[in-house]
């Protein structure tokens, strides 16, 4: 590993005359260009954030008709999933709630687990590498209805009936926006494996075009009919005099133990699918302690290891004694160092992350210690990209020796002659096409916040076209299993077995300044999300953009990590950059050995809310990427 040298530091210095005028120039575009492509949101009473138009008028109507930002949120999830917004109701669903009375923040796992049987040992024996990427043998447990209900339940004060009732509503019929549409005739080949999912999205089967058209009402009677058992579950309760809390969870109870649930799993198991009623007992929802670092004055907040989400908040330990500005706003110099610090974060993430309620335990101490950042950043070769990062050893800076060094030792992305242990996929040929496909698999945001001080973050997803639908239930079923590994010496804490959650890409974010909200923050995309995230965060933290300038930025991506999807392949040095990168920073990267590839945009479709602490308002920011709208008022 490459260090940082004294002579290194020295040849740097010598280019600084040419770091700061490209800064300068850099800074100079930024400014000349401040004008958005979308108007930046203000908000005093509340706002709502999400991918879809129609979505964020569900979160107003909630708000108008006096619900808090949990209730709208819940409204939006539901709405989202409804429209098959890159994700369905057998999806899952992670949230950070700021809950204004306990002043602090709240955790929200809603992931699913696998299901019976599956094992490495069942994959293998059906010749895969890993969990497939399509298809009822790709689907967790459904935690999207047990997500929503739950923070429903325990933090909203509205009844499912009247936050379900826009998503009904939709799936009574809605006109399909055309990016939906489109996805549902690009991927009909694959819908046509499975029997509920071609009588539900290739309406005009037969014709040239098969899916609906762009503005076609699109109609979901069996969705209506599961949601529909969910609110006559809350309302018989009610009418018996259940309080509403326990008859929002009346509604949970039928789902996952009641009709809803034998005929999920009928459905699924018909498909070919693993799922048994037991397995959608023993589901939960876990309400957590999210995980907390600090970046100057300011508390950043993720969800566990279950995610990526402390991924960002390493980066950030890393980052956080670095002269960012110096540096200047997408400089080469700039990219640079914040390629190498994602690097040494990810491969991190790419080893000792998973689920923390199975063993074994990950070293999240160790991996959150500024002394371990500090050690990393050492790490950093200022001139070059380094192909070799490899993780690091967090057992060092906390209780306890590393079970897994031999694995560790072992460890590379690039192709190698003797046993380092990388994927076997590594080296085989690839579609391009499907590699980029399982780097942005998609999900949606939602942010919402209210007068009250109530702030979520949520990053659902799963059930994305191509579902398989699960019988009559008009659910479309996950494909997270795909983020598992059969071979322990990939991650020894992300193997595959029942019961365990996958360790998913979904990360939402929040952060305080003075014990008060500052940010909430979050992007769909796949391995894309905290690094773009970092950069967002950094663009306001650290360059003094607007919230809707930081959400429409030109950030770049690395594609150095292992994909979360499809493959797990790592492809080091690769990096996304923006179509108007000058020439001479394009130039100055490919010399340090990047192999860049480049995009008209390269945000990607973050949502943001900004709070004024001193006006007690709030600015919102909707992306430009895709179809994300925001309503305030």
């Amino acid at each position: 590993m490459v260090r940082l040298k004294a002579e290194q530091w020295r040849r740097s210095i010598r280019r600084l005359p040419q770091i700061i005028f490209l800064s300068l120039s850099l800074i100079g575009m930024v400014s000349a260009n401040a004008a958005t492509n979308k108007p930046m949101l203000h908000g005093k009473h509340w706002m709502a954030i999400t991918g879809k138009p129609l979505a964020a008028t569900s979160g107003a109507r909630i708000f108008n008709a006096g619900g808090n930002a949990v209730d709208a949120a819940c409204a939006m999830l539901a709405t989202t999933s409804t429209m098959f917004d890159v994700l369905s109701w057998g999806g899952e669903t992670q949230a950070l709630i700021y809950h204004p009375e306990e002043k602090r923040v709240i955790a929200i796992n809603a992931l699913g687990a696998a299901p019976s049987g599956a094992t490495p040992e069942y994959f293998k024996g059906l010749g895969m590498a890993q969990p497939p990427e399509y298809g009822p043998l790709a689907a967790v447990t459904p935690g999207t209805p047990g997500g929503l209900l739950v923070m429903l339940a325990r933090y909203g004060t509205m009844s499912l009936k009247e936050v379900l009732a826009p998503a009904m509503e939709m799936a009574q019929g809605y006109p399909m926006e055309a990016q939906t549409a489109n996805s549902i005739e690009r991927m009909k080949e694959e819908i046509r494996k499975w029997p509920s999912s071609r009588a539900l999205f290739l309406v005009h089967e037969g014709e040239e075009r098969e899916a609906p058209h762009a503005g076609e009402l699109f109609r979901q009677a069996d969705l209506h009919r599961t949601l529909s058992k969910l609110v006559e579950a809350e309302q018989q309760a009610l009418a018996a005099g259940a309080d509403r809390a326990v008859a929002i969870m009346k509604a949970y109870e039928r789902f996952y133990t009641g009709d809803i649930a034998e005929d999920f799993v009928r459905g699924s198991q018909a498909l070919g699918g693993l799922h048994t009623l037991q397995d959608l007992a023993d589901w939960q929802v876990y309400i957590e302690e999210p995980v907390v670092s600090t970046y100057k004055d300011i508390e950043v907040y993720k969800l566990n290891t279950w995610v990526q989400g402390p991924v960002m908040l390493q980066a950030l330990n890393i980052a956080e004694t670095l002269d960012w500005p110096s540096m200047g706003f997408n400089s080469a110099n700039y990219i640079h160092t914040l390629y190498q610090v994602m690097n040494l974060a990810f491969a991190d993430r790419d080893f000792y992350y998973g689920d923390p309620y199975v063993p074994p335990v990950e070293p999240l101490a160790g991996l959150l210690s500024k002394k371990y950042a500090a050690s990393r950043r050492s790490e950093i070769d200022v001139e070059n990209n380094d192909p070799n990062i490899k993780p690091g050893d967090p057992y060092l800076f906390q209780k306890g020796k590393n079970p897994y060094l031999e694995y560790l030792e072992q460890w590379t992305n690039t192709p190698r002659t003797d046993s380092g242990v990388m994927p076997p996929w590594q080296q085989a040929g690839i579609n391009p096409q499907q590699h980029e496909r399982g780097f942005l698999a998609g999900t949606t945001t939602i942010q919402a916040a209210d007068a009250q001080g109530w702030v979520v973050s949520v990053t659902p997803s799963g059930g994305w076209i191509p579902a398989a639908i699960a019988g009559d239930t008009g659910i479309g079923m996950s494909q997270r299993m795909q983020s598992f590994v059969l071979d322990p010496a990939q991650n020894p804490y992300n193997v595959v077995q029942p019961g365990q959650r996958p360790r998913a890409t979904l990360t939402p974010g929040m952060a305080l300044k003075n014990g008060k909200p500052y940010l909430s923050f979050a992007v769909q995309g796949g391995d894309i999300q905290d690094q773009v995230l970092l950069q967002f965060f950094l663009g306001v933290v650290e360059f003094g953009m607007n919230v809707q300038e930081a959400v429409e930025a030109p950030y770049f991506w690395s594609y150095q990590m292992r994909n979360s999807f499809a493959d797990h392949r790592a492809e080091p040095g690769k990096i996304l950059l923006n179509e108007q990168t000058p020439s001479w920073v394009r130039k100055n990267l490919e010399q340090r050995g990047y192999a860049p590839i480049y995009r008209g945009k390269t945000s990607g479709p973050i949502n943001a809310i900004v709070f004024d602490q001193e006006q007690g308002t709030f600015t919102g920011g909707a992306s430009d990427f895709g179809e994300d709208y925001g309503i305030a008022w």
